[in-house]
């Protein structure tokens, strides 16, 4: 698949016949280059909750667990002091390992679940361990998975999601990622079928599917009823063909640029938004866009324009601040 800038730029009329109201946008640390609960590479929670609201959005994610308040009422107070509202969670788990690694999902999901409950939010999106450091990119363990280890990853995910249901009401989707045994459309529609559709969705991350040469709308149209949760990114073609001929992690390619902002990548967004809305249903869509390292000034413009694009394709809700007139009286708003 390569970009078409001319495809993308058709997104406000080719949509203008689409209903994407039931497309809820929101956005996620990520977009902020946050990918640890703390780094000296990346903004603080404040800043981050600051500028999330300032850019507009009114949905957020947790980000990685422990980077937002872990008190619920903290969490909610800062949350209402900015007029936002979180959509879901994130926890990373490789249940491919076995028993003891779904021990300990159960105890982080748990957790994570918890918190979720606690400010009304219903998703947690679980995120498979990577084979490649997240720091350095350095391999940190087979980059093909055993049948064992698929059984493990697949019986354990039905296991973790029917707990984190029966516990907490909260709703598992599972997300395919880069440096990770389940990466490409093959193995995304292999783990479909062999999960049970009643506990375990998907969190359809389009520029991770992308960057796979994955086909989001034909997973999308294979499998309308598992797709519950969406983070929309796009992926830069040029520095997507460096990694393959360079034979990059997914650590070295971030750096590069190789997720960029809307319209400038892959997957086209029209065709892929019309899909979503063909759902016909609730759907969350989480802008993101991986930055990390990222200067502190960075992000609040790209997220910004980012959330104009999406509008102008139709989705939403953004907050729109009242307009304030310059008081020329005394030289300054009122």
């Amino acid at each position: 698949m390569t970009n078409d800038l001319a495809t993308n730029d058709l997104a406000t009329s080719d949509l203008a016949t689409n209903d994407l109201a039931r497309l809820q946008l929101g956005t996620a640390p990520d977009s902020w280059g946050v990918w640890f609960p703390s780094d000296a590479h990346q903004v603080g929670w404040q800043q981050y909750l600051d500028e999330v609201a300032r850019a507009g959005y009114l949905y957020t994610e947790l980000g990685p667990q422990g980077f937002l308040p872990q008190d619920p009422s903290q969490l909610r107070d800062e949350l209402d002091s900015r007029g936002l509202t979180v959509s879901g969670g994130t926890v990373f788990a490789g249940l491919h390992r076995g028993k003891d690694a779904l021990d300990k999902a159960k105890k982080d999901f748990g957790r994570e679940a918890r918190l979720l409950s606690a400010v009304g939010a219903e998703y947690l999106v679980h995120l498979p361990d990577q084979y490649t450091d997240m720091h350095t990119g350095e391999a940190t363990e087979a980059t093909e998975i055993d049948p064992d280890h698929w059984k493990n990853l697949v019986t354990g995910t039905d296991e973790l999601a029917r707990y984190l249901q029966e516990e907490f009401g909260v709703a598992l989707v599972f997300h395919p990622h880069v440096d990770t045994h389940v990466d490409t459309q093959e193995r995304v529609e292999r783990f479909l079928s062999d999960t049970d559709p009643e506990f375990v969705n998907l969190c359809l991350d389009t520029g991770h599917i992308s960057y796979c040469a994955g086909d989001n709308v034909q997973i999308v149209e294979r499998f309308p009823e598992r797709i519950t949760y969406v983070h929309l990114k796009q992926v830069d073609p040029e520095v997507r063909e460096r990694v393959r001929r360079e034979n990059l992690s997914l650590a070295e390619a971030v750096p590069l640029g190789v997720m960029c902002e809307p319209p400038y990548g892959d997957p086209p967004m029209p065709p892929l938004l019309a899909a979503l809305a063909n759902l016909d249903r609730d759907v969350f869509c989480v802008i993101e866009q991986d930055l990390y390292p990222v200067e502190p000034d960075i992000p609040l413009p790209i997220a910004a324009r980012t959330a104009g694009y999406f509008v102008a394709c139709g989705l939403g809700p953004v907050r729109r601040w009242p307009y304030r007139p310059i008081d020329r009286t005394k030289g300054q708003l009122p």
